[in-house]
């Protein structure tokens, strides 16, 4: 919400989340680091798969489903993600809003946490 108009939105990594692979198909070829394994607690060679909305430098993992909530930016671009990393992205682009099929409580959820963060929250610490 606090962003100026021209910094672009966050973006994720090209392959960061594979094409699906569908049942009598041939697989796409293995790229090492492409997708990597769900985080196994106490294995900490292996990173854990985040949802869209979460920034690549933001260091919080993700609450709930990571398709919880849509985020809209003021240019129209759509952005899924859990709710704890929808509302940080709120925080931080300006004019953005949740998409209006998104649940009345998970909306209210994120704009919530959103106005109690300032932007880019993690570079500070919260």
């Amino acid at each position: 919400m606090n962003q100026p108009p021209n910094t672009p939105p966050p973006r994720r990594p090209a392959n960061a989340n594979p094409a699906p692979h569908f049942p009598g198909t041939n697989p796409a070829p293995h790229v090492p680091g492409a997708n990597p394994a769900p985080h196994v607690p106490g294995a900490n060679a292996t990173p854990s798969i985040r949802c869209p909305a979460a920034a690549a430098k933001d260091p919080t993992p993700c609450e709930g489903p990571q398709d919880a909530a849509t985020i809209i930016d003021r240019h129209g671009r759509e952005s899924a993600g859990c709710i704890h990393h929808c509302a940080r992205l709120l925080a931080g682009l300006e004019g953005a809003r949740v998409h209006p099929f998104v649940p009345a409580p998970q909306a209210l959820d994120i704009y919530s946490r959103a106005r109690e963060l300032p932007p880019f929250a993690w570079e500070i610490g919260r």
